[in-house]
């Protein structure tokens, strides 16, 4: 069969505010994204300790914030595959006022334009700044293609008891 004239099928994508009743699905989420993506930054044991229960708990909490922090999932086929947020700088050196706080999405969906509704809806072509590890090629050739650049700053963040350098990127 030739695939060159295949055509991806289109996919069923909703991006909405998160949800109190999100928080089980958000754990879930939450907890296989940070294997996939923090995998090769962070030894296996410590990815091991990861709990979606804990996790899905965080997020009852965290969908409690206000009007002012942006949180988003985007959901195929009706369910949770990514999500989102942002709100006001946490840095007293804040180089901006909106910092995106995260920002995940399975990869099984990397590369279908998801994850850049997601950043849409939480950002939009607003100002703002985040921290982005900085061995993880993928995550920063996207916030480059949102004008996000390195302003310098790093720093060492704690990571399920171990380390992981960031470096903060802005716009």
């Amino acid at each position: 069969m030739d695939t060159t004239d295949a055509v991806a099928p289109t996919l069923d994508v909703v991006i909405r505010p998160v949800r109190d009743v999100d928080a089980e699905s958000l754990g879930r989420v939450h907890a296989k994204c940070w294997h996939e993506t923090y995998d090769h930054l962070i030894s296996s044991a410590a990815l091991e300790r990861v709990s979606p229960l804990r996790l899905a708990e965080l997020w009852t909490h965290w969908t409690q914030q206000g009007d002012e922090y942006h949180q988003h999932v985007a959901l195929v086929d009706g369910e949770i595959v990514g999500f989102v947020g942002s709100g006001p700088a946490r840095d007293e050196d804040a180089p901006r006022e909106r910092e995106l706080y995260y920002l995940y999405l399975l990869a099984a969906f990397h590369g279908t334009g998801i994850g850049q509704k997601l950043f849409d809806a939480a950002c939009g072509d607003r100002p703002g700044y985040l921290w982005v590890a900085d061995d993880n090629p993928r995550a920063h050739g996207f916030y480059k293609r949102n004008g996000l650049k390195r302003d310098g700053a790093q720093q060492v963040q704690p990571f399920l008891g171990e380390e992981i350098l960031e470096v903060r990127l802005v716009r």
